[in-house]
């Protein structure tokens, strides 16, 4: 008699664990299908262009399988757009403006960004939605918009200058727009909130008994902060460096609205071979190298916080 209740139960379980399975199927599938479509696709139709040579026809670039006979086909792939790379100084002198900028701006985000976070974190939990808001308020207007404001304040007759004429500081106004320093502005501006927001996720998770045994053990509050709170807030601040740095070396908003004529971030030089050149071959080379140059970081951070997991293993 218990034979039949016992291949019950075994039926009842398998069951149960196929939709499991299948849950967790579909929850993988859904970001994995995103990823294929979005990512991966897309990338591969770059990297084949970028092989190509530039045409005056519709596409705008030679294929890369040619029909040589009936049934032949050859493979005509051109090294010649990554060789241009590294030959023109424009490209190089370009990538590394950008990769100096964004990773001043990022800095400078981390400078503010940090304090923020940390006196969100401590704050009484009835304030934090607050102060969080408060924060992710700017999101609310239009980039675009954000972004002309600050030509408004920048400029040689804007508000900045106008407020320290009247305050006698100044008799000539401050060169700041269509300057390196308004592009700081713009991307530390912009992307502050991108910042933030990883490290008071962070910050709001650490034990507060740390930091008091930290006192009891004799530790000013300066080094406490540095021998405690600073490492572990540091899968945090590699979390923000990556959310700012990597959109900000592609950035073609801010650099084209605020930033100098005569000094161009790789943005620009991707928007100027697309849309205007009309080099499709050489503008997808830039965008795989870009592409791979910020691929580093990502694997850098997914390194270290592997380490993280198997020591709090």
């Amino acid at each position: 008699m218990r034979l039949p209740a016992r291949s019950g139960s075994l039926a009842q379980i398998r069951r149960r664990l196929a939709r499991a399975a299948s849950g967790r199927a579909v929850v993988v599938g859904i970001p994995l299908l995103w990823l294929l479509l979005f990512f991966l696709v897309p990338f591969l139709i770059v990297l084949k262009i970028s092989f190509s040579t530039a045409l005056l026809a519709m596409p705008p670039y030679a294929p890369l399988l040619e029909w040589v006979g009936h049934h032949i086909a050859a493979l005509r792939v051109h090294l010649s757009n990554y060789q241009l790379l590294w030959s023109d100084p424009l490209y190089l002198d370009s990538l590394l403006y950008s990769v100096r900028v964004a990773a001043g701006s990022t800095l400078c985000c981390l400078l503010l960004g940090y304090p923020m976070a940390l006196a969100i974190a401590r704050a009484a939990p009835a304030r934090r939605p607050l102060l969080l808001m408060l924060v992710i308020l700017p999101f609310w207007t239009s980039f675009l918009l954000r972004v002309y404001a600050w030509i408004g304040l920048l400029k040689d007759d804007g508000v900045i200058n106008n407020v320290l004429r009247s305050l006698h500081l100044i008799h000539q106004p401050i060169v700041m727009i269509n300057t390196t320093f308004a592009i700081y502005v713009g991307i530390v501006y912009s992307y502050l909130p991108f910042m933030v927001l990883p490290l008071y996720a962070n910050l709001e998770k650490h034990d507060g008994a740390l930091l008091e045994a930290a006192a009891d053990l004799g530790a000013h509050p300066w080094r406490a902060f540095w021998r405690v709170t600073m490492p572990l807030s540091l899968p945090g601040v590699m979390a923000g460096f990556l959310l700012v740095f990597i959109p900000a070396v592609g950035e073609y908003v801010i650099p084209s609205l605020l930033g100098p004529a005569n000094q161009l971030m790789i943005g620009r030089v991707l928007s100027t071979e697309f849309f205007e050149n009309r080099d499709w071959p050489v503008a997808s080379a830039v965008a795989i190298v870009l592409l791979l140059l910020l691929l580093a970081p990502i694997v850098i951070f997914q390194r270290y916080h592997n380490r993280e997991l198997e020591a709090e293993r």
